[in-house]
């Protein structure tokens, strides 16, 4: 329940992060909603991998199980889009879009990230199915079928080589990337049985709900079984840019390769109050790393709300004790 101030936390986004630290903020008794889109970044995946205890669960159904632990311990949830949140801490306004407002005393930011993919047709239509990017992910799904490393920079080189432990029939298509792949590269890749296939990649080739082939420039069709890239994961992280929260670019060897919110190792962000988890704050986090971050930052929220006096409605009233001797 909530009380002339609003919520105690409400947290904008229903994917692992956001409600893994509802979950958590329920158990302490803190007055907790949850805002979902419905838009979570896994949602065409088949399963959830490497989660202990859910190992391919649907996302779906993860989320679904989510949410009732959630409101089994009281917390809310709303589906809805965040459009701007407004205020500070101890009195945020978040306005959804539908026009509605609600009051906060404290902000979880799991609002995650949109793949930036390229611009290949048939590669978005078949994304978390079989065109795949990480294979711990889903390196087994795809299991000894041809796999198609899409090369869009010299880092699909080490895909090709964690791909090769899922498959013996690894073919790099060489791509915008060609330029990138020097000798010694070449030389790895050979001496792994990856072959690499020159041209640009113009199209998959999808039949019956699955791809079949891999169409270069030129129509040459190259048998494959499941697609491998490299997307630039960037943070939706639109509704904060008000109060002056705004995702940097992430850089690795040199390479941007997405965008997220700068937290501290609390989750904690820039504004004070609110706190960020999962893919927003970390584009190549996976589902049960992700959820683990919403507990950190929840247990955090609790403490900064318990140093700052709010406490439960029971807390704030309890019952008078009286210790007999006898």
């Amino acid at each position: 329940m909530t009380d002339e101030n609003g919520y105690d936390v409400v947290v904008i986004g229903g994917g692992p992060a956001g409600l893994s630290g509802a979950l958590t903020l329920s158990r302490a008794r803190r007055s907790v909603l949850v805002i979902d889109a419905g838009a979570q970044r896994n949602a065409p995946a088949g399963g959830v991998h490497n989660y202990l205890g859910r190992e391919g669960t649907a996302p779906g159904e993860l989320y679904r199980i989510g949410r009732g632990e959630i409101e089994g311990y009281g917390g809310e949830i709303r589906a809805g889009a965040v459009a701007e949140v407004t205020g500070a801490a101890g009195d945020f306004i978040i306005r959804l879009e539908d026009g509605d407002e609600v009051r906060a005393r404290r902000i979880l930011l799991a609002t995650g990230a949109v793949d930036d993919l390229p611009d290949v047709p048939g590669l978005r239509e078949r994304w978390g199915r079989d065109v795949i990017h990480c294979p711990y992910c889903h390196g087994w799904e795809v299991r000894d079928r041809p796999i198609g490393i899409l090369a869009t920079s010299a880092g699909a080189v080490h895909q090709a080589q964690l791909f090769r432990q899922w498959s013996a029939d690894v073919t790099l298509f060489a791509h915008t990337a060609a330029a990138e792949l020097g000798d010694e590269q070449l030389a790895d890749l050979a001496a792994r049985g990856v072959r690499v296939v020159e041209g640009t990649v113009a199209a998959l080739r999808i039949e019956e709900d699955a791809i079949t082939g891999v169409e270069l420039e030129g129509g040459l069709v190259v048998p494959m079984g499941a697609v491998v890239v490299q997307p630039k994961p960037i943070a939706r992280a639109g509704m904060v840019a008000g109060l002056g929260l705004e995702p940097v670019e992430v850089e690795r060897g040199g390479m941007v390769i997405g965008t997220a919110l700068s937290v501290d190792p609390t989750g904690e962000t820039a504004v004070p109050g609110i706190w960020a988890a999962g893919n927003v704050a970390d584009g190549y986090a996976t589902v049960i790393k992700s959820a683990a971050a919403g507990v950190d930052a929840a247990a955090l929220i609790n403490f900064d709300l318990a140093a700052a006096g709010v406490y439960s409605p029971v807390a704030e009233a309890p019952e008078a004790v009286t210790a007999s001797a006898s």
